[in-house]
């Protein structure tokens, strides 16, 4: 669908052309973003309350993978078919109720199905967002997608110290996220009516499309390049704390500094992503970004001083900060695949990374050491940055 048309289409439901949806696509990120990160502090009492060793704790953890997984490729169906208000308001309704329940499960059993389905709602719910931020963003005529996960990113530092800060103060995690999910409930009450309705995002083939396709040619493409932006997050996210201990010596107490350098990095990046998008192009973000941080992950292994740790997951946090941004965009645009599909194919390749990729690290860091690990995710950088103009040309 032209820019135009959707230009029209967003006049007639808001008072300033496609204000009212980029502030709802605001909205879902950072709703989405506070979400997810609530549930990270409560994991140490979820080990406790159940009494699970490490093992059965992972499987656990591996559901809430497994059912984003499974809700991925079906959501752009969905979203073709219902629009994304009504696929966004369900999911992030049935989000908020499950991460409220993950502190009630009384065993086993419980927690994995709560989590089954917190994890299907969170990734429906990221499907369908950046499908809405696609279509928000070409009725601009202008980059957004990188400030859209800005709010993300905010998202999740924020919901991460609220739910450590309400506990801090007394709050049982039960009443900690009862609280926050209140907050998350009226926010998705301010912002639901103006999300994509149906009509904004019809195919004008007038054809069904299938229920799921393998990605196939460009997208295949921006996929695999998407599984090495977030196997790079993943690596920083799960690795570098104990890189940092183990390699560098530094305090364990301290580890957790050189993901907070990598985390601020990205979020500030991302804020200010829309106007070197705008200024550069997605190539030139791509090229660069996909070099710096491939510069930060070689400094980390090379330089063997804490200092240059530091400054190394920094680096990786600015570069990968707009890489997924512009790599989104790209699938909505492409001619490959129908948008829905396409954007539904890249999202679940890339969060398989995620998922996927600290586990195929650690088997790395097992038979030789995490330097070489993270020298591969360099060279898997490096790759993508060589891609950059293939992957972004229209």
């Amino acid at each position: 669908m032209p820019a135009s048309e959707i230009s029209i289409q967003l006049e007639s439901t808001s008072l300033l052309p496609g204000l009212r949806a980029q502030i709802s696509t605001r909205f879902a990120f950072l709703i989405t973003g506070l979400a997810m990160s609530a549930w990270a502090p409560l994991i140490p009492f979820v080990k406790e309350r159940l009494v699970i060793g490490e093992s059965t704790l992972g499987l656990l953890i591996l559901c809430f993978g497994l059912g984003s997984l499974i809700a991925m490729p079906i959501t752009g169906l969905l979203v073709n078919r219902y629009g994304c208000r009504r696929v966004i308001t369900i999911t992030l309704l049935l989000m908020c109720i499950s991460l409220v329940c993950l502190a009630i499960s009384p065993g086993i059993p419980d927690m994995a199905l709560n989590l089954l389905i917190f994890g299907m709602m969170l990734g429906a719910t990221d499907v369908a967002m950046n499908m809405q931020a696609v279509v928000v963003e070409k009725a601009s005529g202008r980059a957004m997608m990188s400030g859209f996960h800005g709010f993300y990113s905010l998202g999740g530092i924020f919901g991460a110290v609220v739910m450590s800060a309400l506990m801090w103060l007394g709050l049982s995690p039960f009443h900690a996220l009862l609280s926050l999910t209140i907050v998350l409930l009226l926010m998705l009450a301010y912002c639901a009516k103006d999300l994509l309705p149906k009509n904004n995002l019809d195919n004008n083939s007038g054809e069904r499309e299938p229920f799921f396709v393998l990605p196939r040619g460009k997208v295949l493409l921006i996929g695999s390049l998407c599984f090495v932006a977030f196997l790079a997050e993943g690596a920083v996210l799960d690795w570098s704390a104990l890189f940092l201990s183990s390699m560098r010596d530094i305090n364990p107490v301290h580890a957790g500094l050189g993901y907070a350098c990598f985390s601020v990095a990205m979020t500030i990046g991302r804020f200010t992503g829309d106007k070197i998008v705008n200024a550069l192009g997605g190539t030139r973000v791509v090229l660069w970004g996909g070099l710096c941080a491939a510069t930060g992950f070689l400094l980390v292994v090379f330089i063997p001083f804490t200092a240059a740790a530091f400054i190394g997951f920094t680096l990786v946090g600015v570069g990968a900060s707009n890489i997924v941004p512009v790599l989104f965009t790209a699938a909505g645009n492409q001619n490959s695949m129908p948008m829905g599909l396409a954007i539904a194919a890249v999202v679940s390749m890339g969060y398989a990374g995620l998922l996927a990729g600290p586990a195929i690290i650690g088997f790395i860091a097992e038979l030789s050491s995490l330097n070489v690990s993270f020298g591969i995710v360099a060279l898997g950088l490096l790759a993508l940055a060589a891609s950059a103009k293939k992957t972004t040309r229209k």
